[in-house]
């Protein structure tokens, strides 16, 4: 005979069980928080406000919080809040880890949140050395391309949550492409690497009392010009890419996010353009880099989609795994006496 328990009441559930739904949302916070933290620290650094807080783990010797008068109130402001981002971060990459965990979900996903968590203390310890180092460009360049990599990172997970653990992997494009994907994630890395050394020769030290003392001493015009011509080369790439995806009939999905992806870098191209031609105002800075944080995303959305475990119109999973379900729904899954 079979032991069968009653259904537990949906809304009483919401808070004990991490259903599919619950994690997707919580991962869609890391991702956007993810790309968020990148914006704020550029705010920092095109007002100023690098060193409002000039030590670390401490803000100031002997304080952890802002100090009145040991720097501008606005810097201070503008660094600390910056710094307390971090914890948001923590926060939502906790949750997330706790979720999956809870929902037992595959250990690919679960990686995935451990990298999230990992990667956001190893990033604010970066950021703590680049401020005991005086914004010295290498070191703040350094703190910025590991928060691209947690972004891409954000992303795969995004997608990879949202997938049912028992269902079977499938390609939705073919290894020639995906081999494409894989030169263009390459040529990410050179955009955002050279986008890096403009910004380190250029006027926006992060400091408002550093000037250009520690910045990359390099003709700034030729490195803008070979920071565009790796993004060219980036545009190259995907539309190839695209081309090779539609004569292949990838499904609308995949499609749909390579459309998405030639809009947002061509959108990109004309603010760096502006940016060029008006010296590089103060507000295109964050622009910039919001950008720069939405492409990796999209590339990262690109990459995943084309190896997809596929889900059901009508997935009976609520966890998204199956030992998940078996904890939260035993009813499911009668127990033979």
């Amino acid at each position: 005979m079979t032991t069968k328990i009653s259904e537990p009441d949906a809304k009483s559930q919401w808070s004990s069980r991490p259903s599919i739904i619950l994690q997707r949302r919580l991962a869609l916070l890391l991702l956007i928080a993810q790309g968020g933290i990148t914006v704020t620290g550029s705010i920092v650094r095109v007002t100023g406000s690098g060193l409002g807080c000039n030590t670390w783990p401490n803000c100031h010797e002997g304080s952890l919080v802002p100090v009145q008068g040991a720097a501008p109130a606005v810097h201070q402001a503008i660094e600390f809040g910056n710094r307390l981002l971090t914890f948001v971060l923590v926060a939502f990459a906790v949750a997330v880890f706790i979720a999956v965990l809870l929902a037992r979900r595959r250990r690919e996903v679960i990686v995935h949140a451990v990298i999230q968590g990992l990667g956001i203390v190893v990033q604010a310890v970066i950021g703590g050395i680049s401020v005991l180092l005086d914004l010295k460009w290498w070191s703040v360049a350094l703190h910025f391309l590991p928060s691209m990599f947690l972004v891409w990172m954000a992303a795969m997970l995004y997608i990879r949550i949202q997938e049912l653990d028992s269902e079977p992997q499938v390609r939705t494009y073919s290894r020639a492409m995906r081999f494409v994907v894989s030169v263009f994630a390459l040529g990410i890395a050179a955009v955002l690497v050279t986008g890096t050394m403009v910004t380190g020769a250029g006027v926006h030290s992060g400091d408002s009392g550093v000037g250009m003392e520690g910045r990359l001493e390099v003709d700034i015009e030729l490195m803008a010009y070979i920071h565009a011509g790796t993004m060219y080369f980036f545009l190259a790439v995907l539309l190839l890419l695209f081309t090779g995806l539609v004569m292949q009939k990838a499904p609308a999905r995949v499609r749909k996010t390579g459309w998405i992806l030639i809009a947002m870098i061509l959108f990109q191209i004309a603010v760096g353009i502006f940016q060029f031609r008006m010296g590089v105002p103060r507000w295109t800075v964050p622009v910039h880099v919001a950008m720069s944080s939405v492409i990796v995303a999209f590339s990262s959305f690109l990459y995943a989609i084309g190896m997809v475990r596929t889900v059901p119109d009508n997935p009976k999973s609520t966890t998204g795994s199956i030992a998940g379900d078996e904890k939260y729904f035993p009813q499911r899954y009668p127990v033979s006496n």
